[in-house]
């Protein structure tokens, strides 16, 4: 009998040393496998290797991790091992804009974003109507103190351990989070924000963009540190708008592109296309 054929991403990320490819090409070989997508890099600022594949092979996946344990034994190598297109749960923290959770609540339902959105918490009601057209559970937790956010916070790690949540998207979330929470899931919260950011702080950001006549406006998603809007770079974008755009008109541009450019990036770090080196980012795109 033929078994069914599997698609595996293989991610990994060790010190760049001679034989590492060889090796891991040797065992796809050994495993009946099939290379469908392969990128790999060198970064010469940290001496890291990097690499991400697609393989296609009809063995079970205890069998696959068993062929590269030795491997990353060997290379003191870290590495994953998922299917291919498998939906990655996913929790998202919102405030009132629902410019970005719209996107990707559409984009999910469509499947054109491989996530399952298991629930939406957030700290104003507002967007309940949202999260409840497309489906999707919504919990409304008001801050009003820090008590209120470590009581929050508290009820996060147990949810998010019982969910088994596997990535936390801040889609326009306008608390911010605990630099022991952030620690805690490092590598695991995306955050979006417009890119006027060190300028413009502070309320209305397209209001004070507006008065200085900006000619570009942009958005940023990044991993969430303890360092406030300072984490690894994900994505970034930006639309040049003319000195006849209103403030409204700012406003509506710049939500697209937060949206697009958060949506980017989830979709990235659900089929395993983002790999840390440090303060940066590799994407494998």
């Amino acid at each position: 009998m033929t078994l069914a054929t599997e698609h595996w991403v293989l991610t990994l990320v060790c010190e760049d040393r001679p034989g590492i490819v060889h090796a891991i090409s040797g065992a796809i070989v050994a495993a009946n496998g099939n290379i469908t997508e392969s990128h790999q890099y060198t970064s010469l600022d940290t001496g890291r290797f990097f690499m991400r594949l697609q393989i296609e092979s009809a063995i079970s996946r205890s069998d696959f991790e068993a062929a590269i344990k030795p491997i990353a034994a060997t290379y003191s190598m870290q590495f994953t091992l998922d299917n291919v297109g498998r939906k990655m749960k996913t929790l998202v923290l919102v405030s009132k804009a629902g410019h970005c959770l719209n996107d990707m609540l559409f984009r999910q339902r469509s499947g054109q974003l491989p996530i399952d959105i298991e629930s939406v918490f957030g700290n104003h009601a507002e967007l309940a109507p949202l999260a409840e057209f497309y489906g999707v559970k919504f919990e409304n937790h008001t801050i009003k103190s820090e008590g209120d956010k470590r009581a929050f916070e508290q009820m996060l790690r147990t949810y998010i351990k019982s969910a088994k949540i596997e990535l936390i998207v801040l889609a326009r979330y306008m608390q911010v989070l605990s630099p022991e929470f952030c620690e805690e899931f490092a590598g695991k919260i995306i955050n979006i924000h417009h890119s006027f950011l060190p300028g413009f702080k502070g309320a209305n950001p397209y209001a004070q963009a507006h008065a200085r006549g900006v000619k570009l406006i942009g958005a940023t998603a990044h991993f969430v540190t303890s360092d406030l809007d300072e984490g690894p770079i994900i994505e970034q974008n930006v639309v040049r708008v003319e000195h006849s755009s209103s403030k409204e008109r700012l406003v509506s541009i710049g939500q697209d592109v937060e949206s697009k450019t958060l949506t980017q990036a989830v979709r990235w770090f659900a089929e395993h296309r983002i790999l840390l080196d440090g303060e940066r980012t590799v994407i494998f795109s």
